[in-house]
């Protein structure tokens, strides 16, 4: 995986060029592209060509072909002989060459803004593993200040080290900006922005989860729900928030006042202290899962009993949500499908197989945990 400026650990997927082993002293490698290794051992060079592979190992020079390109129509044993031809003689695959001639570089860039968030890093591994499962490697390009000027030179960036799309993972309003624009001749998934139909984007469904916590803490019997949100920023944030209200006047309920939060545990505290000193304050749909963390130790240090006095649910379902004190009712997100349909909408789109915009959204479903209970009385 690329990382930062210049620094790079590639991911490489199923047929992928690997690098070979050290031939040892007095043996040095130069390739230039389209051309075979040419090996020196003492001070005489000899050259390996792909017929020479061949050769040595009884097949022919297409299967040799097959097998440094990751053919699946190679039969496992043959994949054997040619690969222990190769270490033989030395032989390295030229990727290079192969790129240009195949016209793709089997590498997918992924710019991000950060990776502090839960969502973030996990859409990215989703993103890394369902890239290799496709035979392609992932370069990650971060991204610090999220301006028009730093996303023009990361995609200038990622040209300069040919990778075939790209894949935005955004978290802020930066698309709906006048100023930010993104290149026409790169092939852009974008996830998580509200880029209408100009892009295309792949979502989780914020709007239906949001439903979903808001209806089942009315059902419940509370009066109304409270709402610990995400950054103004964050696009994923104000589309919850907008959610929440909506819900809430759907069921002719008062909306009470948004508290906000910045995403990390100890922001949940703070916002928890105070509503853990307001009486009429029942249920809580917490914007993630860290915030509702932070929340519950402020409303236990405040007396308040969840989800006696107080009924909390979450967004995300982290790992750790299950092991929360109560283990907390949250939204599950599916990142592993978000990244697989971001893997799945590149590759459609340098095919042209598939629309150029739109967006699709991925599916949420309510975990229920013990973190949410039937409204009882308020204690006497």
């Amino acid at each position: 995986m690329e990382t930062a400026e210049g620094a790079t650990a590639d991911l490489p997927g199923p047929g992928a060029d690997r690098g070979q082993e050290d031939p040892g002293p007095g043996v040095a490698d130069t390739e230039v592209p389209g051309a075979p290794v040419s090996r020196r051992r003492g001070g005489r060079a000899a050259t390996v060509s792909m017929a020479d592979v061949a050769k040595l190992a009884g097949v022919s020079s297409q299967t040799v072909s097959r097998v440094s390109n990751g053919h699946a129509s190679v039969t496992e044993e043959t994949r054997r002989q040619v690969l222990a031809a190769m270490k033989e003689l030395g032989y390295r695959p030229n990727s290079a060459a192969r790129a240009l001639r195949r016209g793709e570089f089997r590498t997918i860039g992924v710019i991000t803004f950060t990776l502090a968030t839960t969502g973030n890093v996990r859409t990215l591994e989703a993103i890394a593993t369902s890239a290799a499962r496709e035979g392609y490697a992932v370069t990650l390009l971060p991204v610090a200040v999220p301006t028009q000027d730093e996303v023009r030179g990361a995609f200038s960036r990622l040209e300069e080290l040919a990778v075939d799309a790209v894949i935005v993972i955004m978290e802020v309003h930066l698309l709906d900006a006048a100023t930010v624009t993104l290149p026409p001749h790169v092939q852009v998934v974008v996830v998580d922005s509200d880029a209408g139909d100009h892009y295309t984007v792949v979502d989780t469904d914020q709007a239906g989860g949001t439903r979903a916590a808001v209806r089942h803490l009315l059902g419940l019997g509370h009066e109304t729900v409270w709402h610990l949100a995400g950054p103004a920023g964050s696009f994923a944030a104000q589309r919850r928030a907008d959610a929440w209200r909506a819900t809430l006047t759907a069921a002719g309920r008062t909306a009470p006042p948004l508290v906000r939060g910045d995403w990390s545990a100890q922001s949940g505290h703070r916002a928890g202290l105070d509503l853990a000193a307001r009486a009429e304050c029942t249920a809580v749909f917490v914007a993630n899962d860290q915030m509702a963390l932070g929340l519950l130790r402020a409303l236990h240090e405040r007396g308040r009993r969840v989800p006696e006095d107080v009924s909390v649910i979450g967004f995300d379902d982290i790992p750790e949500a299950g092991s929360f004190l109560p283990p907390l009712t949250t939204v599950h997100q599916d990142f592993a499908e978000v990244g697989r349909l971001c893997v799945a909408t590149a590759l459609r789109k340098m095919r042209q197989e598939g629309p150029s915009c739109g967006t699709t959204l991925v599916p949420t479903r309510l975990v229920e945990r013990a973190s949410t209970a039937v409204r009882r009385p308020a204690r006497g």
